[in-house]
């Protein structure tokens, strides 16, 4: 059997979100009183329970108080989570979708159908 060297794992890869955020100050007390880590460890649970995985899990100063990627198996599921850890009041919450390099590589290196754009 031979082996296909433009394989690339990465690229069949669950789709990957930062999600990042500022805590209120109801979720600041709950930050001191729990510690960083106890955090990291909720949104490892959170991933895993949408069958995903948390891949990094940062603190911030400045624009954002916390940031994180996560690997979940579909958009909605990335949705429902932004939607259900919003609502909980305790963190004001933003998802950016993450495109790898080898889909704006492609993305940049193909030709669109010929599209008559507005005023031409």
């Amino acid at each position: 059997m031979g082996t296909n060297k433009s394989w690339n794992p990465f690229r069949y890869s669950m789709p990957k979100y930062m999600y990042s955020g500022n805590y209120t100050a109801k979720g600041a007390a709950g930050l001191l009183n729990d510690g960083g880590k106890a955090r990291e460890e909720e949104a490892e649970k959170a991933a895993a329970s949408m069958g995903g995985s948390l891949e990094a899990y940062y603190w911030c100063y400045g624009e954002m108080d916390f940031m994180m990627i996560i690997n979940v198996p579909s958009e909605e599921m990335a949705i429902k989570f932004s939607l259900h850890v919003g609502a909980s009041g305790v963190f004001n919450g933003k998802l950016t979708p993450l495109i790898s390099v080898d889909t704006m590589e492609a993305a940049t290196s193909t030709e669109l159908p010929f599209i008559r754009l507005p005023g031409e």
